[in-house]
């Protein structure tokens, strides 16, 4: 069995159960203070709509989001809203568009909580949707509108619902011209 196989998201999330007649989502109050979800909710709106970077990293941060050097989020993207903390997007990556990164899945007698990575020159395009537990490798893209529920490896590009890698840079990486096989979608 290999690394990628032993180590998969659902293995890196927090599984944590809830009790009662009704699905998890009725417990949020209980898994997270209803005035830091508050809190978080105005931030992160203000930042989905701020057309300054500078400003989205100053506010995201000012939630628990690590954000790295020269991060670039696009309008409207969302880091999750009740674990923000949960959230790192290490330096020169960019979220697209619309694009979110969720941190919880709420289920009918659990809700499970995994830290999303984004890293270094990493790319995720317009739409796309990151589940709990994910790690985007550097420089990595994934395509618009993709549904990412396993890790991305460094260099790939992956595409879909759900995202299935589609080429992959070798070497080429970190190219400053950003060649490679990717430039064709």
């Amino acid at each position: 069995m290999t690394d990628a196989k032993r180590d998969r998201r659902h293995d890196r999330l927090s599984r944590h159960r809830t009790d009662g007649p009704r699905n998890s989502l009725w417990s949020w109050t209980e898994a997270k203070s209803p005035l830091v979800v508050a809190r978080n909710y105005l931030f992160v709106n203000a930042a989905r709509i701020a057309p300054s970077l500078r400003l989205k990293n100053l506010l995201l941060r000012r939630i628990g989001v690590t954000v790295g050097r020269g991060v670039s989020w696009g309008l409207e993207s969302t880091p999750d809203v009740f674990w923000p903390e949960l959230v790192t997007v290490e330096d020169d990556a960019i979220i697209g568009y619309d694009a979110t990164l969720l941190c919880h899945e709420f289920l009918q007698d659990e809700y499970r909580t995994g830290e999303v990575v984004v890293g270094e020159r990493a790319m995720v395009g317009a739409g796309a949707v990151v589940l709990p537990g994910v790690r985007i490798g550097a420089g990595a893209q994934v395509a618009a509108n993709s549904l990412v529920t396993e890790d991305v490896p460094p260099g790939a590009t992956v595409a879909g619902v759900p995202a299935v890698e589609v080429t992959r840079r070798d070497d080429g990486a970190d190219r400053a011209d950003g060649g490679g096989a990717s430039d064709r979608l």
